[in-house]
């Protein structure tokens, strides 16, 4: 373990420790020798800033609305595939399609062919509606970039979902329905209870993963209009690139990690109480 524990330190671990320097420093690349010690001033300017918290809600809402929806289609999607029936291996193979695209790619098929105000096939969909030429990007930034990472994360909360349901025992269904439970009550009753650990699972990982997103933020809204759309990522790169504030985006940085490291760890003390209580 002594070599991957090295290369985790060197690759992680440093650079940690260069950001955390650079977060007490300001330093603005377009002002040769402005680099000076400030202490925790950046980190009053970053609590201070309302872009900052702007960004901090949109990565909430974006971050929940996808997990949320995403895990409830993958429940459904889950149950319809456990099913027997004609092609099923074919279509669980086309079910986890959206999952294997990059994201650029993906961003770019639902800002340019699904989300398009002229030729965008949702607006050719919801024509007979009165939708017309709806601009979903601009008009609606954070559902166009809520439902292009609900079409990416929904077949792995799928394939997650169907791997509980598949580790389920029939006998268990068969013993339901011989007591005379209907579909809906031996869901409620024996398989949901059964998914908790999967369900779990699945919104911990997705929550960590989709809090990071950037780029179909960057490839369909620019994170506009204005700052509509910006999470914490794309206004970090913002600044940081953009601004050219290394200081101020370090302090902004190393408070996401921390922020991301809490809840995390809360989720993962939930998440392994639910498993001890399971296998007792």
């Amino acid at each position: 373990m002594l070599p991957a524990l090295v290369f985790a330190i060197v690759v992680t671990q440093i650079p940690f420790l260069v950001t955390l320097w650079y977060s007490l420093n300001s330093w603005n690349l377009v002002r040769p020798g402005s680099e000076r010690f400030v202490g925790l001033s950046n980190y009053a300017d970053v609590f201070a800033d309302r872009v900052f918290r702007q960004a901090a809600l949109n990565t909430i809402v974006i971050t929940a609305g996808c997990v949320i929806v995403a895990m409830l289609l993958g429940v459904g999607l889950a149950l319809l595939l456990d099913r027997k029936f004609t092609g099923r291996s074919v279509v669980r193979t086309l079910i986890t399609t959206p999952f294997l695209i990059m994201p650029v790619a993906g961003a770019l098929v639902w800002k340019t062919t699904m989300l398009d105000p002229l030729f965008g096939i949702v607006n050719f969909v919801l024509s007979p509606f009165g939708v017309g030429d709806y601009d979903w990007t601009s008009s609606a930034p954070l559902v166009s970039v809520v439902a292009a990472l609900v079409w990416q994360w929904t077949p792995f909360m799928t394939l997650l979902v169907l791997a509980g349901l598949q580790s389920q025992g029939r006998d268990v269904l068969e013993a339901a329905q011989v007591d005379g439970a209907g579909p809906a009550r031996t869901f409620r009753s024996i398989t949901l209870p059964h998914l908790r650990r999967y369900i779990e699972l699945g919104v911990l990982l997705g929550a960590i993963y989709v809090v990071n997103t950037f780029d179909q933020i960057y490839i369909m809204t620019q994170g506009g209009p204005g700052t509509a759309s910006s999470n914490l990522p794309f206004y970090i790169y913002q600044r940081a690139f953009l601004g050219f504030d290394v200081g101020q985006a370090a302090a902004m940085g190393v408070v996401v990690v921390i922020g991301t490291i809490v809840v995390a760890t809360l989720a993962l003390r939930l998440l392994f109480r639910s498993f001890a209580q399971e296998d007792r």
